[in-house]
């Protein structure tokens, strides 16, 4: 993936799992991440409460420290990042990310730290919601680098439009990269997701030259 051969991994760093809202998160130091943050009415309110209830389910199961049934293995599968991007994709709520004074402000955020905070595989900002594939870099961790991204464009946005509340759902899809493998299928994930939701020529979109 660059020019000295050498994964961009951080595979001898220890992986911490921490719970932020209700989705848990596994990081490492140094470590790659493909990840997704969506608008907050990006979801239809009934597919949110959905969630919510299956959530509780689910989580009521691990604290009793029994195996899942398969009944709510089904349910930990629809609550995957991947189901939800189906949702994403499908373009509901207001989609501020299709203006373009909007989705600049994202990209501009995005690039504001690139080299000093996290270093970029790849980003798209779709209509709804974001994604990047990118590596932290030292003493960077991921929630603070997200809530750098949101805080930000949540003001630059509101005061662009002339609006108030939050803009951003509060929990965000975070998926560990572990090889080279993954990291393919991510950047080519990100790459492509225009052109499977029906965006021609749709310009929030980078990929890193290599």
């Amino acid at each position: 993936m660059n020019n000295s051969g050498k994964l961009p991994f951080a595979s001898s760093s220890r992986v911490v799992k921490r719970t932020r809202g209700y989705l848990p998160h596994w990081e490492q130091e140094g470590g790659m991440y493909f990840l997704t943050f969506h608008l907050g009415d990006s979801l239809p309110a009934e597919v949110r409460e959905r969630i919510a209830r299956r959530k509780a389910i689910l989580e009521a199961a691990r604290r009793s420290g029994r195996k899942l049934v398969p009944m709510e293995s089904v349910l930990e599968r629809e609550l995957s990042s991947r189901k939800i991007e189906e949702y994403l994709d499908a373009g509901y709520g207001e989609c501020i990310l299709r203006r373009t004074e909007c989705a600049a402000l994202v990209a501009e955020a995005l690039r504001f730290f690139e080299g000093r905070r996290y270093e970029f595989e790849a980003w798209c900002i779709m209509p709804n919601h974001v994604h990047a594939v990118f590596r932290t870099m030292e003493g960077r961790g991921l929630a603070e680098i997200v809530k750098t991204w949101k805080s930000v464009t949540s003001r630059r946005i509101n005061a662009v439009l002339s609006r108030r509340g939050r803009l951003w759902q509060p929990e965000y899809y975070d998926h560990l990269i572990r090889d080279e493998a993954e990291l393919e299928a991510a950047v080519e994930y990100v790459r492509k997701n225009p052109e499977r939701a029906g965006l021609v020529g749709w310009p929030w979109v980078y990929v890193k030259k290599r």
